[in-house]
């Protein structure tokens, strides 16, 4: 069976639209609070948006209507609420966040009482319990400032002590979630930091700054002499890097640095390294020259983290940005990625430009286009066709691959091949075909 309203990360959607409402907060949250068991803590964190609080007004109401009692943690990143579910008595976890997304949009997702998302089959059954109309009347919300300061004290002793001190540090945080998080933890291990997106409004998350947009954070990174440059998403859960010459590395160069070093000090748990179908092939060159072993997912961190639990893997990740170190928490965590990188850097001695040298990337074109309606793919004569022509013309290790984003009305698209100028030729004609049998935007 289909989800109707969880995507490949929760629900997600503009504030104010059919799904992302105070009514359907309401109602969803009643539904996974009865799941949960209908009894006990749920801890509520939420990023920097203006529809953050009244989502957790909402949420707080439905889940007093299913018999829990919530908790709120305040503004908090995505990671530092799976973190606190690990480390208090708390039935399930709620967030409130869009991640990426504009700050029109709003979302909410879910974790276990053990700091993991939700599978497939539970949001299938949460949505199946879903109540006709939503809980009234008010909640009483509880608040926990601890969890920021518990995970802010946890993540300072990732690193010797001092291991930073006089290193300047160009941090980016979106004006999100971890404004008050990773600025504090930098600088307690002796960083000089210089912040962009400091300034959250309410309205101006993810606005021209964050991952989706390290333009600022290279520059600023030249222009300051800074060791590195680490950028966040809203929530905090990404982490895409800068090195010292301006140069930005994706999620798939953090994941190769940490799985080459990870494998040569044993450090990774069977030496497994779990990614998904959108990094590029260098990723498995690095890993297999290790000693290690790649096993790929769907696109999804959810899905990451799963295969990971499966075969019992300590690091995995997605070319987002999307990292995960079983040693720092169970789900994505930027700034627990970039710490780890950083103890690398203290270790070594070596600048990240030169431990970025490690990924030979194979040539790779990647990108999204907005569709008004995600019409079956199936159902798309020219783009179809445009698929199984490149899939014949490639190499063995060679590909295509064309889906919607689980998160937004976008279709994605990915070509890799061994030239470059393939590459490009290949992604055009896609565009193209595409835009045939789609209404693009």
């Amino acid at each position: 069976m289909k989800r109707r309203y969880f995507g490949t990360d929760g629900v997600r959607g503009p504030f104010g639209g059919p799904l992302i409402n105070e009514s359907f907060a309401a109602r969803l949250t009643q539904a996974a609070g009865q799941w949960a068991g209908g009894k006990g803590r749920v801890l509520i964190g939420r990023d920097t948006r203006a529809s953050g609080e009244a989502l957790m007004a909402a949420i707080a109401r439905g889940l007093t209507a299913a018999g829990l009692e919530p908790v709120s943690l305040g503004v908090i990143p995505t990671p530092a609420v799976a973190r606190a579910m690990r480390a208090g008595e708390a039935v399930l976890g709620v967030v409130i966040t869009a991640s990426h997304n504009p700050a029109a949009d709003n979302g909410i997702k879910f974790f276990t009482g053990s700091g993991i998302k939700l599978t497939d089959a539970d949001e299938l059954a949460i949505e199946a319990a879903m109540p006709v109309t939503a809980a009234t009347g008010t909640a009483r919300l509880t608040l926990d400032p601890e969890a920021v300061v518990d995970y802010v004290r946890f993540m300072v002793t990732q690193l010797p002590e001092h291991a930073l001190r006089g290193w300047p540090i160009v941090l980016d945080v979106a004006n999100g979630a971890t404004v008050g998080t990773s600025p504090a933890v930098l600088r307690r291990l002796g960083a000089v930091v210089t912040a962009i997106g400091d300034e959250p409004d309410g309205s101006n998350i993810n606005a021209g700054v964050g991952s989706e947009h390290p333009e600022k954070l290279a520059e600023a990174v030249v222009a300051q002499g800074a060791r590195i440059g680490i950028a966040h998403d809203g929530d905090g859960d990404r982490c895409i890097l800068c090195d010292e010459t301006g140069g930005v590395l994706d999620g798939d160069e953090v994941l190769a640095i940490l799985a080459h070093h990870g494998l040569r000090a044993g450090e990774l748990s069977g030496g497994h390294v779990v990614i998904t179908v959108q990094s590029n092939l260098g990723v498995d060159t690095v890993v297999k020259a290790g000693g290690g072993t790649v096993s790929r997912t769907d696109v999804g961190d959810r899905y990451v983290s799963e295969r990971m639990r499966e075969v019992g893997a300590s690091l995995g990740g997605e070319t987002s940005g999307h990292i995960i170190c079983t040693a720092v928490g169970p789900t994505g965590d930027g700034l627990g990625a970039a710490l780890q990188v950083l103890r690398i850097m203290h270790r070594t001695g070596e600048p990240l430009s030169v431990l970025r040298k490690i990924l030979q990337k194979s040539p790779q074109r990647s990108g999204a286009i907005r569709v008004a309606e995600k019409l079956a793919l199936d159902s798309c004569a020219a783009l179809q066709a445009e698929i199984v022509h490149w899939e014949a013309t490639l190499g063995d290790r060679d590909r295509v691959l064309v889906r919607y984003s689980g998160t937004e009305p976008k279709l994605r698209l990915l070509v890799e091949g061994e030239t470059g100028a393939l590459v490009e030729a290949a992604y055009a004609r896609l565009v193209t075909a595409a835009a045939k049998d789609l209404n693009v935007e």
